[in-house]
Formats: structure tokens, sequence, C-alpha cells
């Protein structure tokens, strides 16, 4: 088999997304143990192709797109199914395969309909990683679109005591946001001679400021609501009050980074004139997610709801390092991603390990853990370390770059400017 040209992407979003998934009804299960494997082994193996054709296929010295495939789709508007990966994606791709298989693991407590259970976790799986790996603007927005069922239910039927609150708030703002997606998609591919929804095309035309700036407000707000920017916020700690642990991890080391993914991708390498315009408000934005959504951890009673606003403030570095343009901040700004997707989900992995021994998530409640759970402790210990940027760790090398490009003298005086 030529595995050059094996279509990687597509097999590994297909997988997770279209084929396995509508085998779990059939599956023979009473207890759901059987479609519990099922759904990890099928996990496993899409993380294992994706780390395998990174591995062998991807040359990392190459910034250019790899791995492309690009097949027909309607002609007629030149749309087609085309993905492929570069520095941008690459590393979220595979941040998706890990935590989402993760998050399958962890799902291993779900009891209740757990045929349904598994099949919105896998349809998630590949929904994700195409939000990632496409390079068709509509495409793009079915992709974006397939994520908001799963999460609804997810929320609704197995979350807590205002779970039908929580799960219409979220569909809610993200539902509302994708209206600006779909709507600045069209009318950047129909501007000019030439109708095409597909990015690399899109960023080769001469888009007038005056339109830049009003697709990249509208951009703004639909990737606001995701990353999430305050005050578009206020539907992730309802969400995290309510979710169980797989879905807090998918809420906090996947969805959020496709909010900064898009942010990058659509808004910086295709409207570039805009960004210089908006730049000094993304850093305002920046700061008013740092320190406001810090400050709201400091009050919250609940552990899920602290977290969950820790991670907004943990955001904030990310916009600025997009404001920054250095490539040491924008590299910041992705290294801060990856880095929260991991301590993030390791986080709600440990929370809901801890609500399944002690039963209570409210602070004033969890005294004396450590010498109950010594070992979840330790790990919590060590994540949260990680979180508030610890030197040595992830947290502190990102921020530390973001802050460095910042305030470097040329992207410095270029933002100051504008």
């Amino acid at each position: 088999m030529d595995t050059a040209n094996f279509p990687w992407l597509t097999t590994s979003i297909l997988i997770s997304d279209c084929c396995c998934p509508y085998l779990i009804p059939f599956i023979p299960d009473k207890d759901g143990k059987t479609v519990r494997w099922y759904s990890l082994v099928v996990g496993l193996i899409d993380f294992c192709i994706l780390v395998y054709a990174f591995y062998t296929q991807y040359d990392f010295s190459n910034p250019d797109l790899q791995l492309v495939e690009s097949y027909s789709w309607v002609s007629s508007l030149d749309l087609r199914w085309s993905v492929g990966a570069d520095g941008l994606s690459m590393p979220l791709i595979l941040l998706t395969g890990f935590i989402s298989t993760l998050a399958i693991l962890a799902s291993w407590p779900v009891t209740f309909k757990p045929k349904l259970f598994y099949f919105l976790m896998l349809a998630m799986y590949g929904g994700q990683i195409g939000v990632f790996a496409v390079q068709d603007m509509l495409l793009f927005f079915l992709m974006w679109e397939l994520e908001l069922i799963p999460v609804y239910l997810l929320l609704s039927i197995w979350g807590g005591k205002k779970r039908l609150y929580a799960a219409t708030k979220f569909i809610l703002y993200t539902a509302g946001g994708s209206l600006f997606i779909l709507v600045g998609a069209l009318a950047m591919a129909f501007y000019g001679d030439t109708v095409t929804f597909d990015m690399r095309s899109l960023m080769q035309k001469d888009f007038p400021l005056n339109f830049q700036l009003l697709v990249y407000g509208g951009f703004l707000i639909a990737y606001g609501v995701k990353l999430p920017i305050i005050p578009l916020h206020t539907w992730l700690p309802d969400a995290h009050g309510e979710a169980t642990a797989p879905v807090h991890m998918l809420l906090a080391g996947i969805l959020l980074k496709m909010g900064g993914y898009a942010l990058i991708r659509m808004n910086i390498e295709m409207l570039p004139q805009a960004h210089v315009y908006f730049a000094p408000i993304l850093i305002i934005l920046g700061i008013v997610n740092i320190i406001y959504a810090a400050l709201t951890s400091f009050a919250q009673r609940s552990l899920k709801r602290k977290i969950a606003y820790s991670s907004i403030s943990h955001m904030g570095f990310v916009l600025i390092g997009m404001a920054s343009f250095t490539d040491l901040g924008l590299s910041g700004a992705m290294l801060q991603m990856v880095s929260h997707g991991l301590i993030g989900a390791s986080l709600f992995f440990l929370v809901g390990a801890t609500y399944d021994r002690t039963h209570t998530l409210i602070l004033d409640e969890m005294g004396g853990v450590g010498k109950k759970m010594p070992k979840i402790f330790a790990m919590f210990t060590t994540c949260s370390m990680a979180s508030l940027a610890l030197p040595g760790m992830s947290g502190f090398v990102a921020e530390l770059m973001v802050f460095v490009g910042f305030f470097d003298q040329r992207g410095l005086r270029l933002t100051l400017l504008r």
C-alpha cells in the first residue's frame, strides 16, 4: 500500500464520525460493557492512525499544508471535501485524538443509556478533528455545527440538576454565534468574480478594508463565544457546573481551542488588514479575561466552576499572543492552547474521580481529602501547579512566550500605532 497517498485524515474523520458510531445500536449489549470497550478500541485506532500519519508522512520542517486530500463535492459552487494539516492544525488534531480517547476511557462509570452516550462521544470525535483539518469554509461550518447537538444531548441527559438550563444556554450561545460564521463565509466566497469556499483561495482574494472589518467583527463574535471571550463566556461555567467528567474534558480540552484556532486561521490569516485594527481590542479583551475570570474563580465554592473560570482566564493569554504581531507571541498562543488542553482535561478528569469518591464538589465540604485520597491529591496538586504556570511546566513556557512576544519592540509599536 502506498502510504504517501493514503487518505489518512479522511479515514480518521470517517471512522469516528460516520462509520463506527452507527454500528453501536446493533451491538448486543445489556449492561454497556461491550459498547464501551468497542468505543475505546475505535478511539485508540483513530488516535493511532493520526500518530502514525504524522510520524511517518508529516515533514515538521515544512510549514506548508501537508497530508492534503481534495475530492469534488458540488462542482458548480467549487465545493470540495478538502482536508490537510500544517503547523497550526497538526498539534490540535493530535490533541483532539488524545483527549477524546481519554474522555471515552473516563466514561467507564456511565451506565445510563450507554449506547447513546458512546454514539455521541464518537460522533464528536470525528467532528472535532474535522474542524482542525478541513480547508473548505462551508465544510468547516458543517464540522463546527456537528458538535453542537452531541454536546447538547450529553449535557441535557447526563448532566446535573440544572442540566436543561445549561444545555439550552450552550446551544443558544453557540448556535447564535454560528450564524456569523455562515454569513461571513458566504460573503467571502461570493465576493469578487469567482465563487469559492477554498480557504487558500480566499486568502488570495483582495478584500477591501471595510469588508474585512465587518467580517472580522462577525467572526470575532462567533469564535469569541467558543473561546470564550468575556462577556460571551457565561455559558461555560454553567455547562461545566452540570456536565459529567468526559464532557468536561472535551469542553476544556478541545472545544475552547476551536475558537482560538478559528481566530488565527480565519481572522488573522484571511483578514490581515482588519487584524491590525482589531489587535488593540484583542489585547483589552485578553487582559479582561485574565483578571476578571481569575478574580471570579476565587469566589467560586464549586470546584467545577472554579476550574471553569480559570480556563477562561487562561484563554486571555491566547488573545494577547494573537495580537502581538510576532512569531514568538503567536507560537506562545498556540502552545498555551495545547498546554491548557492537556492541563484542563487532566483537572476535570480528576474532578470526576474525586466526585465518584466524595459525592460532593463543594469546597467547604472537601476538607481532609488529601488524607483519604493521597494519590489523587498528589496528581491534583501537580496539575494545579501546571495550571498556575509554575516555572518548568508548559503553562509557564507558553505564557512567557506570549509576554516576551508581546513586548517585542516591533510588535508592540505596531499594535499601539492602531
